[in-house]
């Protein structure tokens, strides 16, 4: 049970910091025992890199339902095919979205899963 910083994001995920301690049942010097404790928790006001991936890809559909508007508003003849890329985008994107959040979902769930057992 060594000692880490912990960072915490935002969006309320963490990852492992720096080593700060060794704990009493490591004797080795340079050598750790494998389990980690927080030393201590430190506030970051950015958030998560999967948190900002789903960020820009929200980002990405939004632009594309926009841009499918304005095409179906001027000439959806026109840009027919234009929007049906469009939809197809949105389409892709959410789906990604889905699954990067159930990724996410999953590691909160495995953490809470470890700390019970």
């Amino acid at each position: 049970m060594c000692y880490y910083d912990n960072y915490k994001f935002a969006c309320n995920d963490w990852k492992w910091g720096n080593f700060r301690q060794h704990c009493q049942q490591e004797y080795r010097t340079g050598e750790t025992c494998g389990m980690k404790m927080v030393y201590q928790t430190l506030p970051l006001a950015d958030k998560c890199t999967m948190c900002e991936k789903i960020e820009r890809k929200k980002r990405r559909v939004e632009k594309h339902k926009t841009d499918y508007q304005r095409w179906a508003a001027a000439d959806p003849q026109k840009y027919r095919f234009s929007m049906e890329k469009a939809l197809e985008e949105m389409k892709a994107l959410g789906q990604e979205i889905q699954q990067l959040v159930a990724d996410k979902d999953a590691r909160f769930r495995q953490i809470g899963n470890t700390r019970r057992g």
